[in-house]
């Protein structure tokens, strides 16, 4: 059967195919799809994880048993991860354990652009990199023969071009692959140093016959052409080569980690002038040069974002010597806030209020953005709540407060909460509360009871926080302005550290508008308050001292924040609820 893929399903596809029955992640663009898809087929338990390491010590669990298990993730995500993975390198498995690092290159939905191959180096294990959707299926299927034929974990790596463009896939029949039971040997699965001591020549021995294995991986695949011009490449980087050049000699990698050296050799030997094309790192070109080979890499071609065909023929152009990608002169469209959002009126009381605020993850990282422009740090999920307490232990007397929110504040911010109680903090930490994880696509999360295979049991957000220690703890309606600004004032002034539950559902999960707004223009002084707010149902419009505000009815959701700020009144709730 064919079907037409995004590289996200085929994986989501070939795991299942492989015979995988338990998979877990945390959803991070552009992974996301494989679990929402994977979830949605027979025989697999599948479950978003608080986060990116809970997830992968439920699949090590899992193997633990003698389960197949798919693990995904985002390559920040995959940060969260490291802590078990690398040790997990030392236990190998007992079902096949395969781990999915979707990278992002040029930032589409993430905070840095860093490459994820560097961890299968670090942590000596095996790596797979698909070039298409029909590659995802097939690499799937055969990450979890080598998992168990190695006894090690395989890291699957693909990047966001690959987990979001389509293709046609051929299929196959799902193997079921029954479990094998768990096995007690300790001296495997108990990392105490006198048993790790002796796993690490495991690793050491391991690698070098994944070593043999890779120099006859068929997916290795060299392309010969014409040989005054050779590339070596891997990925989607390999799509843009053949686009670029189509009759010059190929090697395709598809096994990036171990290296097929001899082979890497042999095919330098047959051409007079050899590239090396991948995006970001020089991850090949570094490994290849080690190994005496005469290549030009990332002299031609740029270290940050997204490579194309047209980047790779210019970079063949010997006088062409980029080093970054330079951005498109098209103007761009700022994001903003959804209208209605409920984070909008706790980002215009924080910027009435002159607070300094440590932000986090999230649709409300746009609260940095004008006209908002009331959000002052953003390092990595949970990163806010730590930040606040270092910056009030340093001594800073201004106001401030953590915002984190709901999914992100099971994620992470739980260990920053205790920290700030334990070592006797003053902190307030705001809790944007809307009742799903919005930016990644309205995921389940433990505080909203709601699982990826149906119903699960919801951790109450209010006696959690309570059973950390925190004393005072209340829960406002961010649509009431007045009511944050009062919180607000008071917690941020308060000796204890505290905690602000800002609880609004996400328009994106409700049903519909709670009504509308409109402009009365005989009190309207076009004074332009309202469109600070940064909602686009509002505009000016109007010259030559006629300004008048404006609302768009079929944009409007009705939450009100423009008109309390309004100092003349001037927007009206309309009584047929709008459009």
């Amino acid at each position: 059967m064919r079907m037409l893929l995004s590289g996200d399903e085929a994986i989501a596809k070939g795991a299942w195919e492989g015979g995988v029955t338990v998979a877990s992640a945390y959803p991070g663009t552009p992974s996301t799809e494989i679990l929402e898809y994977l979830a949605c087929l027979p025989g697999v338990y599948g479950e978003w994880a608080p986060n990116e390491k809970v997830a992968l010590e439920v699949g090590i669990g899992a193997s633990m048993v003698g389960a197949r298990v798919l693990v995904a993730m985002k390559h920040v995500g995959f940060n969260v991860a490291a802590d078990p993975f690398m040790t997990l390198s030392y236990t190998g498995v007992r079902g096949g354990l395969v781990v999915v690092s979707a990278d992002d290159p040029a930032l589409y939905s993430s905070q840095n652009e860093q490459d994820n191959r560097h961890y299968a180096l670090m942590a000596k294990v095996p790596m797979l990199e698909p070039s298409d959707s029909q590659e995802c299926r097939d690499l799937a299927v055969e990450a979890f023969l080598i998992s168990e034929a190695f006894d090690t974990p395989v890291l699957l790596r693909i990047t966001t071009r690959i987990a979001h463009g389509k293709g046609a896939v051929d299929l196959g029949e799902r193997r079921e692959v029954p479990s094998k039971g768990i096995s007690l040997d300790p001296e495997k699965w108990v990392m105490l140093p006198v048993y790790a001591q002796e796993r690490h020549p495991l690793v050491e021995e391991r690698l070098g016959r994944l070593l043999e294995f890779s120099e006859n991986f068929s997916p290795n695949r060299i392309e010969l052409g014409d040989t005054s011009l050779g590339f070596i490449t891997s990925g989607v980087a390999y799509q843009y080569v053949k686009e670029a050049f189509p009759d010059a000699s190929t090697f395709k990698l598809t096994m990036t980690h171990p290296l097929p050296r001899v082979k890497v050799m042999e095919f330098a030997s047959w051409v007079d002038r050899l590239f090396v094309v991948e995006e970001l790192d020089p991850f090949l070109e570094e490994q290849i040069k080690a190994l005496g080979v005469s290549i030009v890499g990332k002299g031609a071609f740029p270290v940050t974002g997204e490579l194309s065909p047209e980047l790779v023929k210019r970079g063949v152009d010997e006088t062409y010597r980029p080093r970054f990608v330079s951005f498109s002169p098209i103007p761009r469209r700022p994001p903003t806030l959804c209208p209605g959002c409920p984070h909008r009126g706790v980002f215009v009381t924080l910027r009435k209020l002159k607070a300094v605020v440590f932000g986090d993850i999230g649709c409300y990282t746009l609260g940095a953005l004008p006209p908002l422009s009331s959000l002052h740090s953003c390092i990595c999920m949970g990163a806010g709540v730590g930040m606040v307490h270092g910056a009030q232990k340093a001594g800073m007397n201004e106001r401030c407060v953590a915002v984190i929110g709901d999914s992100t504040f099971y994620h992470s911010g739980i260990p920053g909460l205790v920290d700030i109680v334990y070592n006797k903090g003053v902190s307030t930490v705001v809790i944007l509360d809307n009742g799903t994880t919005a930016m990644t696509g309205k995921q389940g999360h433990p505080g909203t009871g709601i699982a990826l295979q149906g119903e699960g049991e919801r951790v109450d957000l209010e006696a959690l926080v309570k059973g950390l220690g925190v004393k005072r703890v209340k829960t406002v309606d961010p649509y009431n302005l007045s009511s944050m600004e009062e919180v607000l004032r008071e917690e941020m002034d308060s000796p204890q550290p505290s905690v602000v539950i800002a609880r609004r559902p996400c328009t994106l999960i409700t049903r519909g508008p709670v009504g509308s707004y409109s402009v009365d223009e005989d009190l309207c002084i076009g004074c332009g308050i309202c469109v600070k707010v940064g909602c686009i149902a509002l505009s000016l419009e109007g010259r030559d001292g006629d300004v008048k505000a404006r609302v768009d009815p079929h944009l409007c959701y009705g939450c009100g924040v423009c008109a309390q700020v309004c100092p003349k009144g001037a927007l009206k709730e309309m009584e047929d609820g709008g459009c």
